[in-house]
């Protein structure tokens, strides 16, 4: 799957405060027939976003045509919690979310939407209380990820990222790709390694004297 970078993300906030928001929600299992976003996302929030007889539900702020394409969703606390459910973020990239707010995520999910090019990013209830009510008045929201701050109106609220995973995100790499752009210094590390310890690579040291 394609990982577009996430480096400067603005538009509309989807305020979506439910809490505890598992990934069977997000996405039931025997929907999870494709790889593919745009096929995932008809069935996201599906039980949320649709009634008994499958027609879209009027008052669920997903199906707002205000909030199409909105890059950005605002939820409450444990967001993405559950089963461990990659298809859970290709559902929420193809509905266009490139950044989920929240004050805490399942630890799986949030895993997953790093690997995927999604940025889940936790911040206080306080302020995510703030969001959900720009997003609520369809006030611009700004996600900059290089500078870790969200902006809205006239407030900014920092926010922390490891180095790492912002790096995957902005380069839109995986950790495989991420890996083999510092092969150099993995070689590096697990050559003096070999040399401080060289009980623990006893296996390899072999292969080598046998050369």
């Amino acid at each position: 799957m394609t990982r577009h970078p996430v480096t400067t993300v603005t538009g509309r906030a989807v305020p979506l405060m439910v809490s505890n928001v598992d990934t069977d929600v997000i996405i039931r299992v025997e929907r999870m027939t494709s790889t593919d976003p745009a096929l995932l996302a008809p069935w996201a929030f599906e039980a949320l976003r649709y009634d008994a007889d499958g027609k879209p539900k009027e008052d669920f702020v997903l199906n707002d045509a205000r909030y199409a394409d909105a890059p950005i969703l605002v939820s409450g606390e444990n967001f993405g919690c559950g089963s461990s459910r990659e298809p859970a973020v290709w559902a929420v990239m193809g509905l266009g979310i490139r950044c989920v707010i929240a004050p805490s995520f399942g630890d799986i999910f949030r895993s997953n939407c790093l690997t995927n090019g999604v940025l889940p990013l936790a911040l206080d209830g306080s302020a995510v209380d703030a969001l959900a009510r720009a997003g609520s008045r369809l006030g611009e929201v700004t996600v900059d990820l290089p500078a870790q701050e969200v902006r809205a109106g006239r407030k900014t609220w920092q926010f922390e990222i490891g180095a790492a995973h912002k790096l995957m995100l902005i380069e839109g790499m995986d950790e495989m790709s991420l890996s083999l752009r510092i092969a150099d210094k993995v070689a590096d590390w697990e050559a003096e390694d070999r040399r401080q310890r060289p009980w623990a690579w006893p296996f390899s040291s072999r292969a080598e004297a046998a050369r």
